[in-house]
């Protein structure tokens, strides 16, 4: 009767055991199938990473390329400005050195 009873105890644990052992078998298929959504998922979103990067690069270069001229520019204005300042001063001299000798 005990070994009866041990027999179906037995029976009943290695049925338990199957069905443990399926079902992690069935977990696998599953975490490959999430990888695969996962890596999918990535590379979508690299796209559009790159998408956005090419973008933004072309503002910033876009930006860049403005004020590049505006500081051309304002360079010429003030190399114009300087040359006019430093004839004004040497004219200014001139004018004063010659009427201080034509003076005496």
């Amino acid at each position: 009767m005990a070994a009866n009873s041990l027999d179906r105890r037995m029976a009943r644990l290695e049925g338990t055991y199957e069905q443990v052992s399926r079902r992690l078998m069935n977990i696998d298929p599953r975490f490959d199938g999430m990888d695969r959504k996962i890596d999918l998922r990535f590379d979508a979103l690299d796209k559009k990473i790159d998408v956005v990067r090419e973008a933004l690069d072309k503002k910033i270069d876009a930006v860049r390329e403005a004020l590049d001229k505006k500081i051309d520019a304002l360079d010429a204005k003030i190399d114009q400005r300087f040359t006019w300042t430093v004839g004004v001063i040497v004219s200014t001299w001139v004018t004063t050195i010659a009427s201080i000798y034509l003076h005496h």
